[in-house]
């Protein structure tokens, strides 16, 4: 049975910084694209940031570009997103997902991913 689990969200000021943490189980995470999207209420889920399989391609959507940084540990079975420079507008209920195994492109759009976690809530004050 596959499982990922998100942690670390919270409450945080403007300007300050999370690191979400995703700890999957049941599938060969080192062969699964890892994403990061996020669903803040009354608003479609919108894709934040995606790690390749091999661990040497990210990319970011342009609202956290420069802010956001997506990292995995294989040998954890983790992916991370540091969060720095938070701002009120990044308030939302973050997801991680995997896509794969082996897949050849990377997709923004949450329709292809295979797995899901159940999210964790991030919350930035003004």
């Amino acid at each position: 049975q596959v499982q990922l689990v998100e942690s670390g969200g919270g409450l945080v000021q403007a300007g300050g910084s999370l690191r979400l943490s995703c700890a999957t189980s049941g599938l060969t995470f080192s062969a699964y694209a890892m994403g990061w999207f996020r669903q803040a209420p009354g608003k479609a889920r919108e894709f934040v940031a995606i790690i390749w399989w091999t661990g040497g391609n990210t990319y970011y959507a342009d609202s956290v570009k420069g802010r956001f940084t997506i990292f995995r540990d294989n040998a954890k079975n983790t992916v991370y997103l540091q969060m720095n420079s938070l701002k009120p507008e990044d308030t939302a209920v973050y997801y991680c997902a995997a896509d794969g195994p082996y897949e050849s492109t990377w997709s923004p759009h949450s329709q292809e991913y295979d797995y899901w976690g159940q999210g964790t809530q991030v919350t930035v004050s003004s």
